[in-house]
């Protein structure tokens, strides 16, 4: 059985804690100490606040569901001590000397960077325009404004251009573009519209290359207690745990 610690007590920390099976949740850390100690008590944990302390807790994997920050704070720690790190938080390998860094400290250390698809699917796929590069990639996301703090009246776009500069705006809210351009193995363009009649979250891929055309489109139901937060999100990263042991895995 795989033993994970969990960077992030949010609500993206419940659901992977709640259905966690094969898993076992052995630590879990928040610097808020309250949602650790509760996220703990749910799934059997012991809680810190204390990041040192948190490490030193017997698991071999950190599972970071928290944010950008916590990635550039403590990915590096962690793969110093000689464990992976699943990042969720994708935006922060937008930054080119983070991620090389990041990188490298994998390398030197033997350890694995591991992204999971999150909001979108395809991923497995779009890895061949690592050896055929995609001559067009464009991400379209679209969300209710509420989900972005802001109001609007009608569609509307509020930014158009590439994922490395979206992510500096909208750090918690656009991760997926992050992960679609390191699978494809180029920068994604992006477009990041609002619209008041859009119940759901909805990414829109298109890729052209020598390889011929693809379109998906998700539409992902929020988390119930988050609507900011994509249920399918959390469930890629416990497909991920769970691939890890299992024989047979498909699409890797």
């Amino acid at each position: 059985m795989i033993k994970i610690g969990l960077l992030g007590c949010g609500n993206v920390g419940h659901i992977i804690a709640t259905h966690a099976e094969g898993i076992r949740v052995v630590a879990v850390f928040d610097i808020i100490p309250g949602r650790a100690e509760e996220l703990a008590l749910l799934c059997h944990a012991r809680s810190y606040a204390d990041f040192d302390a948190f490490m030193r807790e017997d698991f071999s994997i950190v599972v970071e569901a928290a944010s950008v920050d916590a990635v550039r704070t403590y990915g590096e720690a962690v793969l110093r001590s000689g464990r992976d790190i699943v990042v969720l938080s994708g935006g922060a390998l937008a930054d080119d000397a983070f991620r090389e860094h990041l990188i490298g400290v994998a390398r030197e250390a033997g350890k694995k960077i591991r992204i999971p698809s999150g909001a979108i699917t395809g991923l497995d796929n779009l890895k061949i325009g690592q050896i055929s590069p995609p001559k067009h990639l464009l991400l379209r996301t679209t969300k209710p404004p509420a989900s972005l703090g802001m109001t609007a009246e009608a569609r509307t776009e509020i930014f158009k251009g590439l994922a490395h500069d979206c992510i500096k705006q909208y750090p918690k809210n656009i991760n997926v573009a992050v992960a679609l351009g390191l699978a494809a193995g180029r920068d994604a363009d992006v477009e990041l519209w609002v619209d008041p009649a859009a119940e759901r979250n909805i990414h829109e891929i298109f890729v052209e290359g020598d390889f011929g055309d693809i379109y998906i489109r998700v539409r992902n139901v929020p988390s119930p207690d988050n609507p900011a937060t994509s249920y399918m999100a959390a469930l890629s990263i416990l497909t991920l745990l769970k691939n890890l042991e299992n024989p047979l895995v498909v699409g890797t």
